[in-house]
């Protein structure tokens, strides 16, 4: 019978007591915690102290840490074009958001400068969407890639995104699911430990971090976003990833669709050098710093939008993963409208009871294993700042079954606001902070 070298009680009382874990201590519970030597319910009261007590900077780098020594770890040391051509690489990673479609437009667009792009991304729950959902509506399209296809495709491609191996940072997989059901979800060390684990785990070079907030984000305010930001980025920097965060403003939906096939819609706008103001935007902020961490600066990021560069790699990247791109996406078989019910200027567009209407449309799921419906969801006719006329449509709902209008209807009670003619509405830019 083996002896371990701690016991899960004396951690948990450490913790409790607001006391700093030693290096050793957060190896063996992230260790034993994954092989079920420390039981959930241990585990849950640890998550807890940590909610309740906070960490240390050094105990968030070493529980990062621990947490990618429980699986593989991934490297792009020598990529290069098939002629030989060295690859650099760069990631990003968004806290989540509504009708947060970057990565899709991102990836090929900083991949046409020379740049690698291995973007490993999930799919969504509640009510924020799920890039592998989004992509999962072209038809063929396939998620999984052994490591040997991703580094492949990096090669003669320039991007990928793929859903992570089940065996990069299995203790994350397990932490994750157990800090849902103990409300400690909403707690830096642990979302900043559970995101960097795997970025850093994924072996890019250079990152940038969208943190999202607003309504619409798990950082309701600048504050607490600013707080998460600066543990990743120092996170980063402890591991020698270039890391740079960008605070970004999720109190609206980003650009004007919300749902899977209609997100890839407006990405595809955006790749032909179109599609709406504020998805351009940070399209081309994030990936300037992409490129920036890359070691490319004065380059004219928009022109590869514009000049067909960009959709060359987005049709390359989908073919290679066995998509379609020119494939019809699906429609919607039901479409209801809601209409502006007064004249004036629509001020206020809450993005989280956007993201649970659609949500309910069938758009996303309540569980992991749940479905969702690829033609659900909302389409946007008015964005906050616009003029509108009463009687006019604000936006349209999709879903392949009309029942389920009456709920998402529910959730879009009060989400717009329009204010007397002359109002103006709150947002100035899309970036709200950089912090590096």
């Amino acid at each position: 019978m083996s002896t371990e070298a701690f016991d899960a009680v004396d951690i948990i009382a450490a913790k409790r007591d607001k006391h700093t874990l030693s290096n050793e201590q957060i190896d063996w519970v992230i260790d034993a915690y994954t092989r079920g030597v420390v039981a959930e319910e241990q585990m849950s009261a640890l998550a807890m102290a940590i909610f309740l007590n906070g960490m240390e900077r050094p105990e968030i780098a070493r529980m990062a840490q621990a947490m990618i020594a429980t699986g593989e770890t991934l490297s792009y040391e020598g990529l290069a074009t098939p002629d030989g051509t060295p690859l650099p690489t760069a990631d990003k990673h968004s806290t989540g958001g509504v009708g947060d479609k970057i990565t899709l437009p991102l990836g090929p667009l900083v991949a046409s400068f020379g740049v690698a792009v291995p973007q490993l991304s999930g799919r969504g729950l509640g009510h924020t969407g799920g890039t592998l959902d989004k992509l999962e509506a072209i038809p063929g399209w396939r998620a999984e890639l052994s490591d040997a296809q991703m580094r492949t495709q990096l090669s003669e491609v320039g991007a990928i995104v793929a859903a992570a191996g089940a065996n990069l940072v299995p203790a994350d997989k397990k932490l994750y699911a157990l800090r849902d059901v103990t409300s400690t979800v909403d707690c830096v060390p642990l979302i900043a430990t559970s995101i960097m684990s795997k970025k850093i785990a994924e072996g890019t070079s250079a990152l940038v971090l969208d943190v999202k907030v607003g309504s619409g984000a798990f950082m309701k305010t600048q504050e607490k976003a600013r707080e998460l930001a600066r543990t990743m980025v120092d996170l980063g920097k402890d591991a020698g990833v270039h890391t740079v965060a960008l605070l970004t403003d999720m109190s609206t939906p980003l650009g004007l669709t919300v749902g899977n096939a209609l997100e890839v819609r407006e990405s595809l706008e955006v790749l032909d050098g179109a599609g709406p103001g504020d998805v351009v935007d940070l399209t081309v902020a994030l990936a300037t710093e992409m490129l920036a961490g890359a070691g490319i600066t004065g380059v004219d990021v928009a022109a590869n939008l514009t000049n067909g560069k960009a959709m060359d790699v987005w049709r390359r990247m989908i073919a290679a993963q066995g998509g379609d791109p020119d494939a019809p996406l699906p429609v919607a078989a039901h479409r209801e409208v809601v209409y502006a019910q007064a004249d004036g200027v629509l001020v206020e567009l809450d993005a989280l009871k956007v993201g649970v209407a659609s949500w309910r449309l069938g758009a996303g799921r309540a569980r992991k294993e749940d479905p969702v419906q690829a033609a659900a969801g909302i389409e946007l006719h008015a964005k906050p700042g616009d003029a509108v006329r009463r009687g006019a449509p604000l936006m349209t709902l999709h879903a392949d079954t009309s029942e389920r209008f009456a709920r998402a209807l529910e959730a879009l009670d009060g989400a717009a606001v329009i204010a007397p003619a002359g109002a103006r509405a709150a947002r100035e830019s899309i970036v709200l902070e950089r912090i590096a």
